[in-house]
């Protein structure tokens, strides 16, 4: 007895129209006559169209549907289409690689944006508006390490890298104190661990009276 398993069929070119599509149109191939083969292939469409709702919200649902059936055609169907058919270079041509900057951040815990904004505010002039944004890196700078290891934050490090990312030209402005941590992350959440205890000890003592 010969079994039919799904790891011995053909590979579908688009599994969401299904077996049943993809054998009706290996059928067509088999059609001799043009004519007849292309007015098959209009109810094959309707078919697709059907096992599809979700096309139908599709400005240009035919069209999608015919290049499907081209695809899962192997592009080896003759037939007249109201549409050309897709392309098979363009379809499975491999995406361009996307381009990354290759130069490394110095300091991944501040991430690229600080570099970006200490780089900004060292060409801005002296001023005001050059001191505000300085002390926000700055803060910002406290909170990124903060949030990798609260315990181990510390301000002095905090102004060294800032000179060291700014080569120097940026200082946190006189008079200025860094915020605390827990105003840049709010305060620890209580441990509730207590609480729970000393509730499931009197639900016991409740139970033994």
């Amino acid at each position: 007895m010969n079994h039919d398993y799904n790891t011995q069929r053909k590979r579908m070119a688009l599994p969401e129209y299904g077996r049943n599509v993809q054998k009706m149109i290996d059928h067509l191939k088999t059609i001799k006559d043009r004519d007849e083969r292309s007015l098959a292939t209009k109810s094959v469409i309707k078919i697709m169209g059907n096992l599809n709702p979700n096309l139908r919200d599709s400005s240009d649902v035919k069209h999608k549907l015919w290049d499907h059936l081209m695809i899962i055609a192997d592009f080896e169907l003759d037939i007249d289409s109201p549409y050309p058919p897709p392309a098979r270079e363009v379809l499975f041509e491999k995406p361009k690689a996307i381009v990354y900057k290759k130069d490394d951040v110095k300091y991944m815990h501040y991430g690229r944006i600080i570099e970006m904004m200490i780089h900004e505010a060292c060409k801005m002039e002296d001023g005001d508006k050059r001191d505000y944004l300085i002390t926000l890196i700055a803060n910002q700078m406290k909170k990124s390490s903060a949030t990798w290891n609260r315990s181990q934050v510390n301000d002095k490090v905090i102004l060294n890298d800032l000179l060291a990312l700014s080569e120097n030209r940026l200082k946190i402005p006189e008079g200025i104190k860094l915020l605390d941590v827990k105003d840049l992350l709010g305060p620890r959440k209580k441990k509730q661990q207590g609480k729970q205890n000393k509730q499931h000890r009197k639900k016991h003592q409740s139970k033994r009276q």
